[in-house]
């Protein structure tokens, strides 16, 4: 790594110039980090705000699942099979889909030789499960930490190759000339109001493993660490691909954490409140045609955690939809109660399904209270909230309808680079799930995207580390310090983390799993005027500039969404996936909503920002599944040439 220092706007800027930077610490970014020195680019560098911080490390459920090929039993599966589980998802790009079927089992395989525990039976097998939209038994899980111990054993590897690590780094800007990356520029953490602390790492090439945009709403499961950076992506031109694909779904508040699987299966109370936590009511009960059915259903969310348009009328989604309006629209606060059975009967008066009746008979578990049964059947589940002072067979667990993943994100290629030449996304920055996806299937996507971006960033022939910095980007860093030095001169302005809990409030109120057509377009035209204006409508709050440029982040993925939210419902678009448009109910025929419907399928909508602002949406067909011969000899020749990447 050869540094330098350069002055911009009267600033000491010190420039590090490295082959190749990976933006964020996650268990994508620490894996591309580890393939890429393996394959013999050393001269790379991690930057991230926080080591520990981020979706990976500080996140997961009560089983959290890693999604591959099935790898046990006598059941028939392929590499073709899986990708076409992907791709029915709807909206996923075939080549994307058969390139996470092809790479599941080798980084599958990679994560466990480096100490990932998946459980494996006396033969070895690495057994399975089945997860949410999968048809198979593909799932595997190492507890309700997965994604966090991976991201323990990657960072012990990078450790390992001395792999330089920029802890404390937030990313302000993505350098970049004639849609080709230069490098980016950070802000140090704890930078204050007049001594802001810039770097620039000037590289050939950046894998952007920020993460999603974790801190667009108020209800979210998302880390309170993690807020992601892709706003700045689109700042910089990349384009945007399925915006509107959401995961919503129940989740604690404090802590975030998703209450699904065994927390659902156990049947818990479910209850609301007044602002205070009194006038204590039970509310599932009018949402279903029976007791029996409502136990029935919420059983069935443990499968089914995420909010499911298809299943809102008479399916589980219903007990999404009933969390929903006792929160916002009827502003209650809502609480699972594990202290005592619904409608406080004992289980053994209930008439349980076929399904719940046999599942908890042979988990032994149909007896005594909910946190009783849970204790029995998952006692990690109960012990996670009691290590953070919940102890849940004597406190209510405040719930809400929760933000958890975005499908969509940044388009990228069968290499996972952007439209910028030289930046890759992956992990949950990258755009490559569809409308549904298996559980697990982000974790898997993460893994394969890093060790493909990498394998294509190794592949080049002109690798020397490139020191001057564009004339181009003199300006782009400029903005920024402009930036930094504007709003710490207004004083009487609301400030950056004032602004933040205004416009999440505001988003999961308008666009969250039930999107309001009126309130989305207020919501926009907000985020555009702030941004016009940004420099003199915002002041610095304490936690100084950084937030500042959070908060400008944040804005520019709202603009991104809202915005494809709008396109959608102008295409025909209606209730899909995570998200119901009541309005569009109001509107128009059955019969017109399902003509309309019926055109968007098989189209992918792909969104970006033009020079003057606005944004420029376009919607193609989804590309097919790629079926090849696999001769091997064409393989094996093309394999000794370029490895096949092209």
């Amino acid at each position: 790594m050869k540094k330098n220092v350069i002055f911009i706007a009267g600033m000491r800027i010190e420039v590090c110039c490295v082959q190749t930077v990976i933006a964020g610490s996650g268990a994508a970014g620490l894996a591309a980090a580890k393939e890429l020195y393996d394959q013999g680019i050393e001269d790379i560098c991690i930057v991230t705000e926080h080591i520990n911080g981020g979706t990976s490390r500080n996140t997961g459920s009560d089983k959290q699942t890693y999604y591959k090929l099935s790898l046990s039993g006598g059941a028939p599966d392929s590499v073709y099979k899986m990708a076409e589980t992907l791709f029915g998802g709807g909206c996923m790009d075939g080549e994307l889909a058969l390139a996470e079927a092809a790479g599941s089992v080798r980084h599958f395989m990679g994560l466990a030789h480096m100490g990932v525990p998946f459980p494996q039976n006396r033969y070895g097998e690495f057994v399975g499960y089945k997860t949410d939209h999968d048809p198979m038994q593909r799932a595997s899980s190492a507890g309700p930490l997965t994604s966090k111990i991976m991201t323990e054993v990657l960072q012990k590897e990078v450790e390992k190759r001395k792999i330089r690590i920029y802890s404390g780094w937030q990313i302000v800007r993505i350098l970049h000339e004639n849609e080709s990356v230069q490098g980016i520029l950070c802000i140090k953490n704890g930078s204050r109001r007049m001594t802001p602390e810039f770097k620039i790492f000037r590289s050939n090439d950046v894998i952007y493993a920020t993460g999603g945009p974790a801190g667009i709403y108020e209800d979210s499961a998302y880390p309170e660490c993690q807020h992601g950076a892709s706003g700045i992506a689109y700042q910089a031109g990349v384009t945007g691909r399925n915006l509107t694909e959401w995961q919503y779904g129940i989740a604690s508040v404090n802590p975030r954490w998703n209450v699904s699987g065994t927390y659902m299966q156990v049947l818990p109370r479910f209850i609301s409140t007044d602002k205070e936590g009194k006038d204590e009511k039970e509310f599932l009960e009018g949402w279903f045609p029976s007791r029996e059915d409502a136990l029935k259903h919420v059983f069935l969310k443990g499968y089914q955690w995420p909010f499911d348009a298809r299943k809102s009328k008479d399916g589980s989604s219903r007990v999404d939809l009933a969390v929903y309006q006792e929160r916002v629209e009827k502003g209650r606060r809502v609480f699972l109660d594990f202290r005592n059975n619904p409608w406080k009967c004992p289980i053994e008066s209930w008439q349980l399904c076929e399904e719940v009746s046999e599942y908890l008979t042979k988990a032994e578990a149909c007896f005594g209270l909910p946190w009783e049964r849970l204790q029995s059947m998952n006692s990690l589940a109960y012990e996670f909230y009691l290590k953070r002072g919940i102890d849940l067979k004597e406190d209510r667990l405040e719930i809400a309808v929760c933000a958890q993943h975005n499908n969509g994100g940044m388009a990228v290629d069968l290499w996972w680079q952007t439209n910028i030449r030289g930046l890759f996304a992956v992990g949950e920055a990258a755009g490559t799930h569809g409308i549904y996806r298996p559980g697990g299937a982000a974790l898997n996507a993460g893994q394969v995207g890093a060790g493909r971006a990498a394998a294509f960033i190794a592949s080049k022939k002109e690798l020397e580390t490139k020191s001057d910095l564009s004339h181009a980007c003199i300006p782009q860093i400029e903005t920024a310090l402009k930036t930094a030095i504007s709003v710490g001169k207004n004083q009487n302005e609301k400030t950056a983390d004032e602004w933040i809990s205004i416009l999440k409030k505001s988003m999961s109120e308008a666009a969250g799993p039930i999107r309001k057509l009126s309130e989305i377009r207020k919501l926009l035209g907000r985020c555009e005027d702030l941004l016009e204006h940004f420099d003199q409508k915002v002041g610095i709050g304490k936690k100084g500039i950084g937030q500042v440029f959070v908060l400008e982040d944040m804005l520019y993925v709202q603009k991104m969404c809202l915005s494809a939210m709008l396109d959608y419902v102008e295409h025909g678009g209606n209730d899909r996936g995570s998200a119901i448009y009541p309005d569009i109910c109001l509107q128009k025929s059955a019969e017109q909503i399902e003509e309309k419907q019926r055109k968007l399928e098989g189209q992918v909508q792909e969104i970006k920002l033009i020079q003057d602002g606005r944004t420029q949406a376009i919607w193609r067909k989804v590309h097919p599944i790629p079926y090849d011969d696999h001769f091997f000899e064409n393989v094996w020749k093309g394999y000794r040439i370029n490895k096949n990447i092209m």
